[in-house]
């Protein structure tokens, strides 16, 4: 039984995981073509990536799309979650399920409604509207998570600061917000993980200057392209540093 448990354990990472050690690999491969056989290891598709401008101008716009956004989402999640928790307000239930309601539309119905939208308004289309577009696809999960997140004994403490003469501003910056950090960091770090793999809304409302997924799209439009495999993994083992980072460090310290 317990040979099983660790066969089934095996077979659930390696289906998770084999995509990323296949790409992590043949960006090492010596070939104009990234696949098999493997015909021996380069650095060479790094350096080509890396001194890739439009690559790199790609990589920082997404990572400014991803962090600008997330931080705007993560605001007004919170905001929308204490005021519907803590104030009884008309409507309150259909306000909630408007709030919610983007996550259960596609994402290429809210790109063309924004398209529309922007285009009527006379509005260009650049980073900013990428930026507004995942702000309206992450506002939901925000709000749900950090809304979720408030229970009784916030409200306990929130009572007794007014007790004491805080304002709703001092209440909100130092009771609640503290109180719910890991709300608000998951819903931050899930906002800027779909932010920065998102590529329709961002195909869509982006022009000239575009984010990676839309510049990897560019790339693929003309084949196989073994750059494709380098920023990949390039982009992976950056994330799996600052996971390891954080766990050694912030959340090591706090354990």
């Amino acid at each position: 039984m317990r040979a099983l448990s660790w066969l089934y354990l095996a077979a659930a990472y390696g289906f998770i995981f084999l995509p990323v050690v296949v790409l992590v690999l043949f960006s090492f491969q010596d070939g104009r073509l990234p696949v098999p056989p493997f015909k021996g290891a380069t650095l060479r598709w790094y350096g080509e990536i890396f001194a890739d401008n439009r690559l790199m101008a790609a990589l920082f716009n997404s990572f400014i799309v991803a962090l600008g956004s997330s931080l705007v989402a993560v605001l007004l999640g919170f905001l929308a979650a204490f005021a519907l928790a803590r104030y009884v307000l008309p409507g309150s239930v259909w306000i909630r399920g408007l709030l919610t309601a983007p996550l259960t539309v596609s994402y290429l119905v809210i790109g063309l409604g924004l398209l529309m939208l922007f285009n009527e308004a006379g509005v260009p289309r650049s980073l900013w509207t990428v930026g507004i577009g995942h702000v309206v696809i992450n506002l939901p999960l925000c709000f749900a998570i950090i809304y979720a997140s408030m229970g009784a004994q916030q409200q306990s403490a929130e009572r007794a600061a007014r007790d004491l003469g805080a304002s709703t501003a001092q209440v909100l910056l130092l009771i609640t917000a503290p109180m719910l950090v890991p709300s608000i960091f998951a819903a931050f770090f899930l906002s800027v993980t779909f932010s920065w793999d998102e590529f329709i809304i961002a195909f869509l409302l982006a022009r000239f200057d575009v984010t990676l997924p839309v510049e990897i799209w560019n790339m693929l439009r003309s084949g196989l392209n073994p750059k494709t495999n380098a920023i990949g993994s390039a982009v992976f083992l950056i994330s799996i540093a600052l996971v390891l980072a954080l766990e050694f460090t912030v959340f090591r310290r706090r354990r």
